[in-house]
């Protein structure tokens, strides 16, 4: 499954336009996220975890890419 969303990411007060694809798929259960430098992944990927748990919602156990 592919899904894609337009976005905006504020960098000081100047907002771009940027398009997020999350593609779910079978597989290893991970969570990826690609097009972004490394120390920022890394912290993207616990942030969107703890806040799809705090949500209320089960993390699903499957593979998903976020480009």
């Amino acid at each position: 499954m592919l899904a894609s969303v337009n976005t905006l990411v504020l960098t000081g007060i100047e907002a771009s336009t940027v398009q997020v694809e999350v593609d779910i798929h079978s597989g290893l259960p991970g969570f990826e996220i690609v097009g972004l430098a490394s120390a920022a992944v890394k912290e993207a990927r616990e942030r969107v975890r703890s806040a799809i748990r705090n949500s209320g919602y089960r993390f699903p156990n499957t593979k998903i890419t976020v480009n």
